[in-house]
C-alpha cells in the first residue's frame, strides 16, 4: 500500500470526512427535536407541577411535585406547557370539571392550583366557613388535626400555623391544624384545613353569587392561607368564579416530595430530603366512606 493510500478516508467509517460543523448541527436538531417533544407531551398529555406555598394544605404541601393530565377539559391558551399565549376566549375539545377536582389555572401570567367547588349555574356561599351550595351547606365534619411534619418546606411558621405548633414526642415538632372533612354534592370527600381566624376579613363569609355560564368556582384547601375564589383581587385573590379557558389541567397524584434540606451539588441530599410517605398519593377526591 503506497503513502496516498494510507492517507484516505476509509469508506466504511461513517465519521470520516464528515465536517465538525455538519456533526454540531446534527447534534442540534436532535435536542432540538427532543425538546420539541417533550413540549407536546406536556401541552397535550401531562406535565409535571410543583407545589410553592401552603394554600392547598393538607392535601398538597410545599414541595410536593405532582402530574397534571392536560387533556380532561380540552385545550386552551393556558395549555401550552411555555405560557407565552394572552388570553384567548374558547376551548378545544371542551369539557367541564367535575366538583371536587384539583386543577391547575393561569391567573395573570402565574399558574396556580385549586379546588373546584361550584360549576355554571350554582349558587355558591360561604357562612361561618361552611360552603353553602344552591342553598343548602355542605356536610363538614370535624376530624383529628392534620398531624404534618415540619421541615424546611413546612416550617409552620406563618401567623396562623405557629400557634398549632406541637411536640411530637420524638424530640421534634409537627404542625397539627385543624382538619376538617367536606362533602360534595356528588359525593367526592377530601380534607380541608380551617384555623378560624378570618371571618372578620371576609374569608369565612361569602355572600351569594350564581356561577356564571364558562365559569367556575374555585377554593384552596387550606381556607385561610388561600387567595382563591372568595378573595378579591385587592387582596391578591381571583375576585370570584374563574373562565373555563384559565384551566390548565387536572391534579393526578404525587410522584414525590421534598422536605426542603436538599442541595443542588449533593447528590446524596437529591434522596436523603424525600418525604418517602408521600410518593404516589392519589389526587382524585374519593368517595364519601371510602
Amino acid at each position: 500500500m503506497n503513502q496516498a493510500e494510507r492517507a484516505a478516508p476509509s469508506t466504511t467509517d461513517p465519521g470520516a470526512g464528515v465536517p465538525a460543523r455538519s456533526n454540531w448541527l446534527t447534534d442540534l436538531r436532535a435536542y432540538a427535536i427532543a425538546a420539541l417533544a417533550v413540549l407536546a407531551v406536556w401541552t397535550f398529555l401531562a406535565r409535571p407541577f410543583y407545589i410553592p406555598s401552603e394554600s392547598m394544605m393538607p392535601t398538597l404541601i410545599k414541595g410536593d411535585r405532582l402530574v397534571v393530565t392536560k387533556f380532561p377539559y380540552g385545550y386552551s391558551y393556558a395549555s401550552p406547557a411555555l405560557h407565552i399565549l394572552p388570553f384567548l376566549p374558547g376551548r378545544l375539545f371542551a369539557r367541564l370539571p367535575e366538583r371536587g377536582d384539583i386543577v391547575t389555572l393561569d391567573h395573570e401570567g402565574a399558574e396556580l392550583i385549586k379546588r373546584v367547588i361550584g360549576l355554571p349555574g350554582d349558587r355558591v356561599a360561604v357562612r361561618g366557613g361552611t360552603i353553602i351550595l344552591n342553598g343548602v351547606a355542605v356536610p363538614r365534619r370535624q376530624e383529628s388535626p392534620a398531624a404534618l411534619p415540619i421541615d424546611a418546606n413546612l416550617p409552620c411558621d406563618t401567623p396562623l400555623e405557629s400557634r398549632f405548633r406541637i411536640a411530637d414526642g420524638q424530640g421534634g415538632a409537627i404542625c397539627a391544624l385543624p382538619r376538617y372533612r367536606e362533602t360534595l354534592p356528588n359525593g367526592v370527600s377530601y380534607d380541608t384545613i380551617d384555623m378560624g381566624d378570618f371571618g372578620a376579613a371576609g374569608y369565612d363569609d361569602y355572600a351569594e353569587i350564581t356561577v356564571p355560564p364558562g365559569h367556575v368556582f374555585v377554593m384552596g384547601d387550606n381556607r385561610d392561607e388561600s387567595a382563591d375564589s372568595r378573595v378579591p383581587p385587592s387582596n391578591n385573590g381571583l375576585g370570584g368564579p374563574i373562565r373555563i379557558e384559565t384551566l390548565g389541567g387536572r391534579a393526578e397524584f404525587i410522584t414525590h416530595s421534598y422536605d426542603g434540606h436538599g442541595a443542588l451539588l449533593n447528590p446524596i441530599s437529591w434522596f436523603t430530603a424525600l418525604r418517602g410517605d408521600r410518593a404516589g398519593t392519589s389526587l382524585r377526591p374519593q368517595q364519601a366512606g371510602q
